[in-house]
């Protein structure tokens, strides 16, 4: 029996009558881990990752935003270390005009 057929035989068990209050509780317990897990497999297959290798594409795509990530940062940082370098020349500069040292720049 397919998932959909469990769910229905559920539903069906909860409209009838309980027997006792566990009874109940477990039925409802029953139907909501089915529907929790059809909707868990209607999600991956929605976003292409039902497949029986999913999990291998899903561990690429976590190599890739680690290397994406890596990348942004050194990126981030050798941006910042030129700008510091282009102030620290141009305090120089501006110390040697200021210092009357003009003639050697």
């Amino acid at each position: 029996m397919d998932r959909a057929g469990i769910l229905a035989a559920l539903v069906a068990q909860a409209e009838r009558p309980p027997n006792s209050a566990v009874h109940d509780m477990v039925t409802l317990r029953a139907v909501i881990e089915e529907a929790s897990e059809m909707g868990a497999q209607r999600a991956l297959k929605s976003v292409g990752l039902s497949d029986k290798d999913a999990g291998e594409d899903i561990e690429q795509l976590r190599e890739l935003l680690g290397a994406w990530r890596a990348a942004k940062k050194g990126a981030v940082k050798s941006a910042v270390e030129w700008v510091v370098r282009g102030l620290l020349a141009l305090l120089l500069l501006g110390l040697a005009v200021r210092f009357g040292l003009g003639e050697l720049v």
